[in-house]
């Protein structure tokens, strides 16, 4: 059961945490985004800045909470790609600095593959392989795993995330920024059937449509074309029925393609991770459409859905479990598929 110091910094959320095995010890995160808000959207080079101001207190703060010393420990891990390379450096540099400092093995992570292992923060999973839905602001993905390491993609979006399809459509309703908590206040009171929205599908070259594939785009157009002929109304805007119906029609098509993969490719269990996972309807309609269609599903704990370093140790303890380490030499990068993420690592 290796215990690891984690670090997350791949976007705006600064994070530690200590974890061993799929126990959390203690975790922590200082959040940006009131600030990022103000520009409705992510500053990488704020980003950058606040996680140096706020990374060596929330380590001496999780360090603290675990009653725990480095000597105590089994390895440190950070991650490293994908991700903002400035924002990466960050939790990179420290900690590798760290692993040096006290002679400890260094785990450079993949992001994704932390969001992968976050639902073990809830409960067991079971033998793969299983289908992994990944949805999330930057990635919408779906994801044979048969073990740790060992990942087949099987559908994607062409287009926006569906997390950016939030943040976007949020936008044109006025709602602010993040916009998947925003939306999901304002749906509460909507009515999810009163407007027509389209299920994107992606076209293949050779004719029909990739089955497993998403495509965000002609939905967030709907919605714009939809609020421009509904403004020159004097009435007021249906705000609370857009938001609902937009957030059943990403539930819908989430789901619907989630579990036909998963039954073409004879598996058995759907796990919800990312930090759309968090979605209350998109929860209840992979719930239903599961258990209608006789498949088991996990879904990752609310308090782990969005970027952690919780999740970033589970992975770091699995890949160090198996006698992975990374060189303390390793540099990020901004694009890495997670089919790759074993290029991190050291096999000895």
């Amino acid at each position: 059961m290796p215990t690891v110091l984690a670090l997350e910094t791949s976007c705006d959320e600064s994070a530690a945490a200590v974890v061993r095995d799929c126990t959390v010890l203690a975790s922590a995160v200082a959040s940006q985004v009131e600030e990022h808000a103000l520009w409705g959207g992510v500053v990488p080079e704020i980003a950058s800045r606040r996680h140096v101001e706020a990374l060596p207190q929330l380590v001496e703060r999780v360090m603290a909470e675990s009653s725990l010393s480095y000597a105590e420990l089994d390895g440190i891990a950070a991650t490293v790609a994908p991700g903002l390379v400035g924002a990466l450096l960050v939790g990179s540099i420290t900690g590798r600095t760290l692993a040096r400092l006290h002679d400890l093995p260094f785990l450079g992570v993949h992001h994704l593959e932390g969001h992968l292992c976050s639902v073990q923060l809830g409960e067991p999973l079971p033998a793969g392989p299983y289908l992994v839905l990944l949805v999330s602001g930057g990635h919408t993905e779906l994801v044979r795993v048969e073990e740790v390491g060992v990942y087949q993609r099987l559908g994607r979006s062409h287009d926006d995330a569906a997390g950016e399809a939030f943040d976007k459509v949020a936008r044109l309703l006025g709602l602010g920024y993040p916009g998947g908590p925003a939306i999901q206040v304002e749906a509460a009171s909507g009515d999810p059937g009163r407007f027509s929205l389209p299920k994107g599908r992606v076209s293949r070259p050779q004719g029909g449509f990739h089955p497993y594939d998403f495509s965000f785009s002609g939905l967030k157009t709907a919605v714009l074309r939809l609020v421009q002929r509904l403004e020159q109304d004097p009435r007021d805007l249906p705000v609370a029925d857009i938001a609902a119906s937009f957030e059943r029609v990403v539930s819908e098509v989430l789901v619907e393609r989630s579990c036909r993969c998963a039954q073409d490719q004879g598996l058995e269990t759907v796990v919800l991770v990312g930090g759309v996972a968090a979605n209350r309807r998109l929860r209840q309609c992979m719930e239903e459409r599961c258990g209608a269609l006789g498949l088991q599903w996990r879904v990752a704990p609310l308090a782990y859905c969005t970027d952690n370093a919780a999740m970033i140790g589970v992975a770091a303890a699995a890949r160090l479990a198996g006698g992975a380490r990374s060189g303390t030499d390793l540099g990020v990068m901004a694009r890495l598929p997670l089919e790759e993420a074993s290029r991190l690592y050291e096999t000895r």
